[in-house]
């Protein structure tokens, strides 16, 4: 649980980095055992998109986290990067309020980066 704080944590600065738009943190440890947390992000275009997964990437790279799976990279309207405890979802603005995963995902609790 430690590890996935951290990890989520750095993720959001990565994010932030890179002008991530209503970044929201969602965990869900007590609701599903796919992960701890979502990180669901918003970028305005394909290659702001691209350049926050990147980013992240990078960032946990560094910090010693193992590399993820990433699925979406190439159209860039929905990337998955998935960390095992720690599942990022980065989208564009209209798969966003499309996928609308912070309605699916309503019975986790949002947390903000202070509460982790």
């Amino acid at each position: 649980m430690q590890n996935s704080r951290e990890m989520t944590k750095l993720a959001v600065t990565a994010l932030e980095d890179k002008k991530a738009e209503n970044i929201k943190i969602i965990n869900i440890e007590t609701v599903s055992t796919l992960a701890d947390y979502f990180i669901i992000a918003g970028g305005s275009n394909r290659n702001q998109v691209q350049a926050m997964c990147d980013n992240v990437e990078e960032t946990l790279g560094r910090a010693g986290y193992p590399e993820c799976k990433i699925e979406g990279y190439a159209s860039a309207n929905w990337i998955l990067m998935d960390y095992g405890d720690l599942v990022i979802h980065l989208f564009d603005e209209e798969n966003r309020l499309f996928y609308d995963l912070e309605r699916i995902w309503r019975d986790g609790k949002t947390v903000s980066v202070e509460e982790l």
